[in-house]
């Protein structure tokens, strides 16, 4: 690691610790596949060795914040920021030996923080930090953590019998191998598929930045022709736009059949290598197996309803509740939606019966049709090389910062930048990588994932550092990337959640940034930035054509503002489909000697046949690439996206009220909500920003369910 201090000083009200920055940024080129493994050895060591230092201490004495909590922070730091870019690099850097060793590590890790939870000792001297005369001196944020430390004691399994806790070990080991292999299976599949196309004609409709790159790709594989794959710019590009309809099913059957029985064409496969080592529908079963398991262990009806624990709501009820609401206001609308795209279809383009590989391309065509609108026509007002310093504008406008590019730093792809945020005093405030573009060897989607976390060590307090990740468009020959809409509104997305860990004022690592933020509040911050893709203000910042500079113009602005609300309901009733069908197996799996794992399939069927408006073939294998419940964090958890989107509109419209780039509204933002991080219930720093709890009407006018 490179270990810098900035000049700044402050003072720790509750030491006499200079409060230096510290600045560790990884050091990507001395990362070697095979000292990975020794190093993460000694390190675990020294954490176990730190544990056992603090329990004997505590015996000694009633703990204290210093004594007991701040020397395993900083153990457990050292451990993070060695293994934060080992993961990450894994996700965005992959070879065979990294996985190899990355899985080894990771088993490794599971068993560690595992055996932590159970720590009885550890867990007593945690408490009676908590009820000692000392706890009422420490600040909110660090009493947030040691209240959250005992919870996760208590889920961690510290009250188990002996018995128990060895399979509660067990269970979490098994469910940390399935979801890397079951992420692993994803990329090995999606990796694997590559498609040569000879005739230039079955091209036709791609837009000339997905032909070159098809091209480019085929002259890297020293083939003739275009190469197509499945990395999303390339899939999306496909379903959307080309006018093989052949074609178009072939991408949507091999995506939709990833790490499932039916890759890559839809028709059954033989269980054999490599294919059976692919097929994530098993891994499935057991995963939710094992969950119920280890619910049932900890006294839990279920796991969604262990699930629940750590975030806003009640329970399941109240979640089954909110999802019911929706879709009751939604299906109507959505149905209605596909009416008007099957009547589209047949009338204009002769499709009698629209099959899934058809929905977006004639969904495409009735939004150029309708609003004379295409997702071409906007690409060139979005350069990368004017959004990025565009949303970096629209940032520093609404918080008051500024975002700098940090030259020569050590990063590991060409693609990659690293960058710094000032506040408007000058003060560093953090550094993140912004790693944007799709490429082989790169998991799939878009996320914000923790390189350092924002704590106060030994000789001050260390800036945070996040990777930002996407699989936005390549640029492809001179030009510079043009992105679509949508991926613009992605880049944004993400900046939020960079923003939530980067500008947080929390020295307690447990709650400081995105740790101890309530899981359906954490997409808060990304939904509530996405409006800024919508607003003349902000796209004058973020737009400007990639060859004259000239504006977006008035009638592409009012066309896309129009567009907005198209499809609005089919889109939302989609993500109410994940929603439920997550919600749903989590409630009903149980345990394997309790009758094993809800029926996946016939689960997914139901909630489609309640709110599912578009055609779903029998080939589609969507869960085995459900990697946000399987592989993610989001288990018995997808719905926080729409819970959070009802916290997002809603804060949005304080802008909406009091302008755009408000200073008291973006001041208000920053300090009660991102600055925060989860060092008090997150319900308690919406109200602060907002002065009244939400209210569900802003996401509603927003989906076009209710009237303006």
């Amino acid at each position: 690691m490179s270990d810098t201090q900035p000049t700044k000083q402050g003072a720790d009200t509750e030491s006499d610790t200079t409060a230096a920055d510290i600045l560790r940024r990884p050091d990507f080129k001395a990362l070697h596949v095979e000292t990975i493994e020794a190093t993460l050895d000694a390190l675990l060591l020294d954490c176990r060795q730190t544990v056992q230092r603090v329990i004997e201490q505590a015996g000694q004495g009633t703990p204290t914040w210093h004594t007991l909590v701040q020397p395993q922070a900083e153990a457990h730091n050292a451990l993070s920021l060695f293994w934060s870019p080992v993961s990450h690099l894994n996700s965005v850097m992959h070879s065979e030996a990294l996985r190899e060793v990355h899985k080894r590590c990771l088993a490794k890790l599971t068993g560690y923080w595992t055996e932590l939870g159970q720590n009885r000792k550890l867990y007593e001297a945690t408490r009676a930090l908590r009820d000692g005369a000392s706890f009422a001196d420490l600040s909110c944020e660090r009493r947030r953590e040691v209240e959250n430390d005992l919870r996760d004691f208590e889920l961690g399994g510290v009250s188990l019998d002996a018995d128990q806790q060895t399979r509660f070990k067990a269970i979490a080991e098994q469910l940390s191998r399935m979801g890397s292999e079951f992420s692993d299976a994803v990329l090995d599949a999606t990796n694997e598929w590559r498609y040569r196309i000879e005739d230039e004609a079955r091209l036709d409709g791609l837009p000339a930045s997905a032909v070159a790159a098809a091209a480019e790709r085929a002259r890297v594989a020293g083939v003739d022709g275009w190469l197509l794959n499945l990395e999303f710019p390339t899939y999306h590009a496909v379903v959307t736009f080309a006018t093989d309809r052949a074609l178009r099913q072939r991408l949507y059957t091999a995506f939709a059949t990833r790490a499932s029985d039916r890759w890559p064409d839809g028709q059954p496969i033989e269980e054999q290598e490599p294919h059976a080592a692919r097929n994530n529908a098993s891994r499935i079963d057991r995963i939710l197996a094992l969950r119920a398991e280890k619910a049932a262990l900890l006294g839990f009806t279920d796991f969604a309803e262990l699930s629940m624990v750590t975030k806003m709501v009640t329970g399941p009820d109240e979640v089954q509740a909110f999802l019911d609401d929706l879709a009751t206001r939604a299906v109507p609308a959505a149905r209605q939606e596909q009416t008007e795209l099957e009547a589209f279809a047949q009338r204009t383009l002769g499709l009698a019966e629209l099959q899934a590989w058809d929905i977006a391309f004639v969904a495409e065509r009735l939004r150029r049709d309708r609003y004379d609108l295409s997702a071409e026509a906007l690409k060139p007002y979005f350069p990368a090389d004017r959004v990025i310093p565009g949303l970096f504008e629209v940032v520093s406008r609404l918080f008051d910062v500024s975002i700098e590019t940090v030259e020569g730093a050590s990063v590991y792809h060409p693609d990659v930048t690293l960058h710094r945020i000032l506040d408007g005093r000058g003060e560093l405030r953090g550094e993140f990588y912004l790693d944007n573009y799709a490429r082989a060897d790169k998991r799939g989607g878009a996320w914000m994932d923790v390189c350092a976390t924002r704590q106060r060590v030994e000789r001050g307090v260390q800036v945070p550092i996040a990777y930002l990740t996407c699989n936005l468009t390549p640029p492809v020959g001179d030009d510079p990337a043009l992105l679509t809409h949508d991926e613009v509104i992605t880049l944004f997305h993400e900046f939020g959640h960079g923003l939530h860990h980067l500008l947080t004022r929390v020295e307690a690592p447990g709650v400081s940034g995105i740790n101890g933020v309530e899981w359906d509040a954490v997409e808060l911050p990304s939904q509530f930035l996405e409006n800024w893709c919508w607003e003349r203000e902000s796209l004058d910042l973020i737009s400007g054509h990639y060859r004259t500079g000239d504006p977006l113009p008035d009638s592409l602005l009012d066309k896309l503002r129009a567009a907005r609300g198209f499809r609005a309901a089919s889109a939302l009733v989609r993500q109410l489909e994940f929603s439920l069908f997550d919600l749903d197996i989590h409630r009903r799996s149980r345990a394997a000697d309790d009758g094993g794992a809800v029926d996946v399939r016939q689960a997914l069927a139901t909630v489609r046949e309640r709110v599912s408006v578009a055609p779903v073939p029998a080939f589609n294998r969507f869960p085995e690439a459900f990697s946000h419940i399987f592989a993610g964090g989001y288990a018995a958890g997808y719905f926080s996206y729409k819970w959070a989107e009802v916290l997002s509109a809603d804060a949005f419209e304080r802008f909406a009220e009091d302008g755009l780039f408000d200073r008291a509204a973006g001041q208000a933002f920053r300090t009660e909500i991102l600055e925060r991080g989860g060092s008090r219930d997150a319900m308690q720093s919406y109200v602060a920003f907002r002065g009244r709890e939400p209210s569900i009407e802003p996401l509603l006018r927003q989906a076009g369910l209710m009237a303006a």
